[in-house]
């Protein structure tokens, strides 16, 4: 009788240390998900029949006047250090880094686009930090049971606009890949043709079914493929890795989402900017 119970006794106790094994092995295949659930917001887009279309078939989307059509990231309006000068679309810098709340943050142009070419001319002040964004959708997490609107370019790639001469982080990087005209962080603009702080760049981004191409100063400067392996693995090598921050990797792997459509927009990275002559022609 004893063996019997003490037979039984050792089974239950295999038992229980198997129970534990497998309690404490489900925590560890949740840590491996790293990425946050998220929402994608769909909000209302502009029609784009009210704007003016010029003599070569652009679409003005800004026309030094009116800011129709435009708003804050994960806003309602148009922050205030966003406005009109000299018709030009500046922002007023706090000269204290991005500040992406109250009257400041990142602009978007309230369209989503797929396959087009955008042109604009910007202008940095002395150590200034911008950029443009393209295909970006407004992506919000919940944290600490808050919800909150991630920044832009967790979902976007980014035209780095930058005075090259003395902001710090075009020493960043790897090869000049965060100086001007770059896809921020993944390719340098090659050749490297900005003109300084104070003057006038002119620049254009097109993407065409999944080929993007950067241009400065009338030139193309760098080429690249959306949604293949290579981009895969050039987000691998960046800030935006899926070991580094495995939301961003996977938003920026599946850019522009299933309809590989989105948001152009500019940046608040604290520094006054100023763009003009914003257009864009549909590819379609």
């Amino acid at each position: 009788m004893k063996k019997v119970l003490l037979y039984v006794a050792c089974a239950a106790a295999v038992l229980s240390l198997a129970s534990c094994k497998n309690k404490k092995a489900a925590p560890a295949a949740e840590e491996t998900s790293a990425v946050p659930a998220y929402e994608v917001v769909e909000n209302p887009q502009v029609d784009l029949a009210g704007f003016p279309v010029d003599d070569e078939g652009y679409i003005v989307i800004f026309d030094g006047t009116s800011l129709n059509g435009w708003r804050g990231y994960g806003k309602d309006n148009v922050p205030a250090r966003w406005t009109i000068e000299d018709g030009c679309l500046k922002f007023t810098g706090t000269g204290a880094g991005e500040s992406q709340s109250g009257d400041g943050g990142d602009i978007i142009f309230t369209k989503k686009f797929k396959n087009f070419e955008l042109k604009f001319d910007w202008k940095i002040s002395k150590g200034g930090n911008s950029g443009v964004f393209y295909l970006a959708r407004e992506v919000k997490t919940v944290k600490d049971g808050k919800e909150q609107y991630e920044p832009i370019y967790i979902s976007s790639p980014e035209y780095q606009v930058l005075d090259n001469a003395n902001h710090p982080d075009a020493k960043l990087g790897k090869d000049g890949n965060r100086q001007s005209a770059s896809l921020y962080d993944m390719i340098p603009a090659v050749p490297q043709n900005q003109n300084p702080f104070g003057e006038w760049n002119s620049g254009s981004i097109m993407v065409y079914q999944g080929t993007v191409v950067h241009a400065q100063n009338g030139v193309n400067v760098l080429e690249y493929h959306l949604w293949t392996p290579k981009w895969t693995e050039m987000l691998q090598a960046s800030k935006f890795s899926e070991e580094a921050w495995p939301l961003a990797f996977e938003l920026l792997n599946n850019l522009g989402g299933d309809a590989h459509e989105g948001y152009i927009g500019f940046q608040d990275h604290g520094n006054d900017v100023w763009y003009r002559n914003i257009r864009i022609k549909l590819l379609d």
